[in-house]
This record gives C-alpha cells, sequence and structure tokens, in this order.
C-alpha cells in the first residue's frame, strides 16, 4: 500500500529533461528535439505552442506513456528510463479531452477505482475523495453516472481521478479545453492551490491570458523544439505576451 513520501528538497527539480527527443516511424521530421528544462516543486510552469508543436509529445514522454528516442528525464530523481513506474507514483497526469470515464460507474466510483489502483487504503481513498469533492464542488454529482455529465462536470471528475493519490508531480494536458468561464477559473484555481501546497506543475494551454496570469515560466515550443523559455513578463514585447511568442517563433524557420 501506498506510504507517505518524504517531502522533495526545495533545491531539486522535480522534472528534468536533457535533450529529450521523439522521431515517429515513418515521419520525416522530430516530433520533439533537443528538450531541456527543468521544473521545481511549488512551480507552475506553461508548455505553449501552436497545434503539432510537440506539447502533447513533450508531456507523453515525461509521462512514460510514450518512449523518447533520445535523451533522457527525471521526475522527483526518478529517470524516466529506468524507473518509470516510480515516475508514475510521483505523477498525477490528465491529457486532452472528456473522455477516459466509465460510463456507468458514478463519479465517486470512478475516483475509488482509481485510488485503489494506486495502492490506498478504502479509508484513506474516501477521505481523500471528500476533500476533492469540496475543493472542486462535486457534491450535487458525486452520486451520479458519468454518462449524464456535462463538460465541466467530467472534466472535475477526470483531474480530481488524476491527483486522487496526492502526487508530487501534475501534468495537465489542456486542462480548460472546451470549458466555460466559472468552470475554467475553478480549475485555475485549484492550479494555483496546489502550487501553495508545493506541488509542481507543468500544463499545456491555448489561454495566453490565463498562461500569463498564472505561470511562472513558459516553455515556447515551435516545430518540436524549445525556442525560447522564461517568465511571462520576460517573453512578453511592449506588453503583450501574444506579439512576443510570435516574434519568437517567426524567426525561426
Amino acid at each position: 500500500m501506498q506510504k507517505a513520501r518524504p517531502p522533495i528538497p526545495p533545491d531539486e527539480a522535480s522534472v528534468t529533461t536533457v535533450n529529450l527527443g521523439k522521431k515517429f516511424p515513418r515521419s520525416p521530421r522530430w516530433a520533439v528535439k533537443n528538450l531541456s528544462f527543468s521544473c521545481r516543486p511549488g512551480t507552475i510552469t506553461g508548455l505553449i505552442g501552436e497545434n503539432g508543436a510537440g506539447k502533447t509529445t513533450s508531456l507523453r514522454m515525461i509521462s512514460t506513456m510514450l518512449s523518447p528516442t533520445e535523451g533522457s528525464g527525471t521526475v522527483c530523481g526518478h529517470s524516466l528510463k529506468a524507473a518509470p513506474t516510480r515516475v508514475r507514483q510521483n505523477l498525477g497526469v490528465l491529457f486532452g479531452g472528456t473522455s477516459g470515464l466509465y460510463e456507468r460507474l458514478s463519479a465517486a466510483e470512478n475516483i475509488l477505482y482509481f485510488a485503489r489502483l494506486n495502492g490506498l487504503e478504502p479509508g484513506e481513498g474516501e477521505k481523500r475523495l471528500a476533500e476533492l469533492s469540496r475543493l472542486f464542488g462535486m457534491e450535487s454529482f458525486l452520486h451520479r453516472r458519468a454518462g449524464t455529465f456535462s463538460t465541466g462536470m467530467r472534466q472535475k471528475c477526470l483531474i480530481a481521478r488524476a491527483i486522487i493519490h496526492d502526487p508530487a508531480v501534475l501534468l495537465l494536458d489542456e486542462p480548460t479545453t472546451g470549458l466555460d468561464f466559472s468552470t475554467r477559473r475553478s480549475i485555475y484555481r485549484f492550479i494555483l492551490q496546489q502550487k501553495e501546497l508545493g506541488k509542481t506543475i507543468l500544463f499545456s494551454s491555448h489561454d495566453l491570458n490565463s498562461v500569463q496570469e498564472i505561470c511562472d515560466s513558459l516553455l515556447v515550443l515551435h516545430k518540436g523544439r524549445l525556442a525560447a523559455q522564461g517568465s511571462p513578463e520576460t517573453l512578453s514585447r511592449e506588453g503583450s505576451l501574444e506579439r512576443g511568442i510570435s516574434e519568437l517563433t517567426g524567426s525561426i524557420q
């Protein structure tokens, strides 16, 4: 069963990649090439770029769902290649879309099933479920079948399921796509709360306004390569993050 995880030293990066790359068979180009960065506990890092820039592929390699073609990486000191199980134990992962729930099960049953898969004792899982239900305002639909959920309800359930084991690192791929304003704001509040708890959050998004508001640092991907990284302020031009990113990526052929 899951045991308490010792705290990560504040000077230790919880996510690192060194020249990480992925080339799919029969593809003429690299999906991701020479990706090197690090994220520390208690920080929010935004992964931004156009469709096809390599954001999802990068997150899938860090989650160990895809094996890198080259390079290396670690999560909480564990190698992506040598210790994928230990990596996954420290991750909460959500990829784009709202599919993946068991439609005939309730929100509570979906979440508690993943609690068991992650080694939580029944009582521990129930306690954690109650905390997350309050956090996301899920009380009204916690015991309804997932097949009846709205998009916002499904996304809240998927995020709660991903973090039921209280992971140190959150990988979120487009967590607010298709959500209404109120639900988007609640997801961003949750991300900020996780930062205050010392978690490391790495997420991709097209919502530059919100990214600029909540992120400590940004990774700008362009055609599979890291075009720039830094704080939203340092990457902006004349107060506009969108203008700054356009200038950075426009200068790369």
